[in-house]
């Protein structure tokens, strides 16, 4: 008698949330569009049952940007923590959620970036941590800065973080970028105005948070993150 076999997940796709593969006001949108229609590939037993990534990814003091060099980190220090759930509001334990960003003066750790703002020894921009069995995450970072970019003439981009999220493998990973209140940068950003929707754009605002803020250490923000669903994280496409 064959064994039952285990029954894989088939998500369908939220309509109306996440920005098109094509946004035309966002330049390199043009060069990585598929012209052509997609094919949704089905997951099989190999893609979602490893590689699994979790404890072993995460390392003490992973989630503590400030922290993770000899010096001081430049910047004002921030609190970013939130809670990762599906739609029906139930916690999502033990996923890897990782974090990357640039510095307080707008300039990522990475070699191409070579814009004119200093970089800061102290400070890498890469984090990551495990939801705990709420669902819970915690980040301690630098507020990041604003910085110029060639979508077109005088851009910059909002400050932002990036997060990234994996499912039970690698093949389930969502990412997307998280906001700052009040950001005057907004209304001329095409990332964050292509999602079509201005009300599911605040989804990926975060709030200012008295209970999460440290006193005389740093100022705490709330980013609550939905995987899918009517309430759903925009998300970035894959091919966009």
């Amino acid at each position: 008698m064959m064994p039952d076999l285990p029954t894989l997940p088939n998500y369908p796709l939220t309509r109306g949330v996440h920005p098109p593969l094509l946004s035309p006001d966002y330049g390199s949108t043009r060069l990585r569009a598929p012209l052509n229609g997609l094919r949704l590939m089905p997951q099989r037993l190999t893609e979602v049952t490893g590689p699994l990534l979790g404890e072993g990814r995460v390392a003490p003091g992973d989630h503590d940007l400030t922290r993770q060099h000899s010096g001081e980190a430049l910047g004002q220090r921030i609190v970013v923590a939130g809670r990762v759930s599906d739609e029906h509001g139930r916690a999502i334990p033990n996923t890897l959620v990782e974090v990357w960003q640039p510095n307080a003066a707008g300039r990522y750790a990475h070699a191409w970036d070579q814009h004119p703002a200093p970089l800061d020894p102290n400070f890498t921009g890469v984090g990551r941590c495990l939801t705990d069995s709420e669902g819970r995450y915690r980040f301690i970072t630098i507020r990041p800065g604003a910085y110029p970019w060639r979508n077109q003439p005088n851009a910059w981009r909002p400050a932002h973080i990036h997060f990234s999220l994996f499912g039970r493998a690698f093949t389930q990973r969502l990412v997307t970028q998280m906001y700052f209140p009040g950001d005057p940068l907004f209304v001329q950003d095409p990332i964050f105005t292509s999602i079509p929707d201005p009300a599911v754009r605040e989804r990926l605002v975060c709030r200012w948070s008295p209970e999460l803020t440290e006193p005389e250490q740093a100022l705490g923000y709330e980013w609550d993150i939905v995987l899918r669903g009517s309430t759903t994280t925009p998300w970035e496409q894959p091919g966009s």
